[in-house]
């Protein structure tokens, strides 16, 4: 499963006199520091809100001094669960970033379409099938399928016509 995750990090700027000047250096800022290992990361302008709802620059500037919101967007590839991929995310641009704090906002699972061409394509196979009254290509894909099913279990392997497993002869000594 690929998921999209969409980190908030809150980086402090110094000596700046407006809020558009601290938002083009927050994202140099981060930019350089995640570049180039992290290429892929897209940084974008955080959003605020008050508590009444009133929206608020990413800014925040105080002696000229800001802290501004931004949100980093990265794809996170194979990964089993969302907090799996929030945890590779935060990892990954946390050890680039020292020192500025991460919250992660959205983890957004994608669609893999390389799946669903294949069972929609098995799938009109099947009802075709069903249609023509043809019922060995169902039963040839039910067969395929039993068959993946025992591929992917662990099997032990065969034993030796005595009933013994194959044991390297410096442990024959250990064993007995």
């Amino acid at each position: 499963m690929d998921c999209r995750v969409v980190v908030e990090a809150a980086v402090p700027v110094f000596d700046v006199e407006t809020e558009d000047e601290a938002i083009r250096i927050a994202i140099s800022k981060t930019g350089e520091m995640l570049n180039p290992d992290l290429n892929y990361v897209e940084i974008n302008m955080g959003e605020r809100t008050s508590p009444s709802g009133e929206e608020l620059p990413p800014a925040f500037i105080a002696a000229d001094e800001a802290l501004v919101a931004l949100e980093l967007e990265m794809t996170v590839f194979n990964v089993e669960r969302e907090e799996h991929a929030s945890r590779i995310a935060r990892k990954e641009i946390g050890m680039r970033l020292e020192n500025i704090p991460l919250e992660v906002l959205e983890v957004e699972v994608l669609e893999d379409d390389d799946d669903d061409d294949d069972s929609s394509v098995e799938e009109d196979d099947e009802s075709s099938a069903a249609e023509n009254g043809d019922s060995s290509t169902t039963e040839d894909d039910a067969s395929s399928a039993a068959e993946d099913d025992d591929s992917s279990t662990v099997e032990d392997p065969p034993a030796d016509e005595d009933g013994d497993d194959d044991v390297l002869p410096e442990f024959e000594d250990l064993i007995e």
